[in-house]
């Protein structure tokens, strides 16, 4: 009688024990946080949250060929397909660390038949249904989970890293393909002209006014610059399968036709640094694994404490299969088990305090990736700003040029300057024209890598 009231309070017991978590409390670390952007002055404040939808932040480019490209990767991208199945493990693992916290059930049956020579055969039958439990005195096993979850949130994280690198490297490549559009469709007229310059210079070289030279400069110009429109095509084609790879698709199977640019840079809302913090899924990765560590360290010290298990069995028995449903032939067991490791040469304490280094590595990372963050966004703000200005400037210098090289083609054809003076004004025009068109493409990109660092939109429904 006094056993079965033990029995009856060892579950009570275990009960009461479970709340003894010998873990750390997780506090999250600290991180350098500036009251705001360094280069954001001038700049309107966004109000973002991670809880919120970030929304298709490519579609601020009014691009509708874009809008329908971006709107693929989810479905087609390899690397986020990789990264919804890294999440969903995660999940499971979730799954499977809850599941420690409560008892196994079995069930299992035999039968043998065994005897001699001389007395028989004697059948033997035996069902059995057991169940084993391990009671969470130390807080090991809601540590796992705790451990889990937070390694689950940081796979959720990576997926929203990779979703969002994926759609602005789709963003960027994509902008460089139509600039690379223009720049062919600008060095295509520019070639026209120069045609239309070596045919005026050829014949002022049948009329003896010009020198067999001009017609050769007049020619090297013109096969430099068709040259030129051939490096186009190759680095278009290479853009253009680097975007059917993110897309999923081999570079045979997608085509990008040609189409007008829209050198289109939207507004984009800087925020403050503690936004940042909320939005960028690389931070909150970190961040999470930060609290994955601090459970590993309760985990490596439970092993300081005796583990307790209980199981329990019920079944019967007999030598025919008829006997295993008579109660007279009932077998029962109940059992409690503990077992504490006496010495183990330092193992434990070893295990502890490395547990409690990768605590110390992980919020390293973690504080880092927080000032690579800063430092990123910094850098994008002031790209941002320079870039305006330098626009301006590109602007001003092609208008400039522009004037140049029709001015001293005039004065070439009233015979005013040598032809070389014409084949400078030319290459200056040409080159301030690209710019004018790498300036422009130069703010889309930096807009694309502005919206990555600050986590991406931020027009949240």
């Amino acid at each position: 009688m006094r056993a079965n009231k033990l029995l009856h309070l060892l579950p009570l017991a275990a009960f009461l024990l479970s709340g003894c978590a010998v873990g750390p409390a997780y506090v999250k670390p600290t991180t350098p946080e500036p009251a705001a952007f360094k280069e954001a002055q001038g700049w309107s404040p966004a109000a973002p949250a991670d809880a919120l939808d970030r929304g298709p932040w490519w579609t601020l480019f009014n691009d509708a060929v874009l809008n329908d490209l971006a709107g693929q990767i989810d479905v087609s991208n390899q690397n986020v397909a990789a990264a919804v199945a890294s999440y969903a493990q995660a999940r499971s693992q979730v799954a499977q660390q809850r599941a420690s916290l409560f008892p196994s059930v079995s069930l299992s049956s035999s039968g043998e038949r065994s005897g001699t020579r001389n007395a028989g055969a004697d059948n033997n039958y035996r069902l059995n249904i057991g169940t084993s439990w391990e009671p969470d005195l130390w807080g090991r096993l809601r540590a796992g989970v705790s451990a889990a979850s937070a390694n689950a949130q940081a796979s959720a994280a990576d997926l929203a890293s990779a979703r969002l690198s994926a759609q602005g490297e789709l963003a960027a490549n994509y902008f460089v393909v139509r600039q690379t559009d223009a720049q062919a469709a600008l060095l295509a007229s520019t070639i026209e002209g120069y045609r239309r310059v070596l045919q005026i210079t050829q014949n002022r070289f049948d009329a003896g006014i010009a020198t067999k030279s001009d017609v050769l400069q007049a020619q090297t110009q013109l096969s430099n610059a068709q040259i030129d429109a051939l490096s186009l095509a190759r680095q278009r084609a290479q853009f253009e399968h680097a975007i059917a790879v993110l897309l999923g698709k081999a570079p045979a199977d997608f085509t990008l036709a040609s189409a007008p640019w829209q050198a289109f840079v939207p507004e984009i809302p800087a925020g403050v640094p503690s936004a940042l913090l909320q939005r960028r899924p690389d931070i909150a990765a970190a961040e999470r694994r930060v609290a994955s560590t601090n459970e590993q360290i309760g985990i490596a010290r439970s092993a300081y404490y005796p583990n307790i298990g209980l199981t329990a069995s019920v079944g019967n028995g007999g030598s025919r299969v008829s006997d295993l449903f008579s109660a007279s032939n009932a077998l029962w067991s109940f059992g409690l088990s503990a077992a504490q490791s006496l010495f183990n040469a330092g193992a434990t304490r070893a295990s502890v305090a490395g547990a409690e280094a990768s605590w110390e590595a992980a919020v390293a990372r973690y504080r880092q990736t927080v000032l690579d963050a800063f430092g990123d966004v910094e850098n994008q703000l002031s790209a941002t700003r320079v870039l305006a200005q330098q626009l301006v400037l590109r602007r001003q210098a092609s208008e400039s040029a522009d004037q140049v090289e029709a001015q001293i083609l005039n004065r070439y054809k009233a015979g005013q300057v040598s032809y070389s003076e014409v084949v400078q004004a030319q290459a200056s025009a040409l080159s301030a024209r690209r710019a004018l068109v790498q300036a422009q493409g130069d703010r889309q990109s930096t807009a694309i890598s502005l919206i990555q660092a600050l986590g991406g939109g931020w027009q949240a429904q």
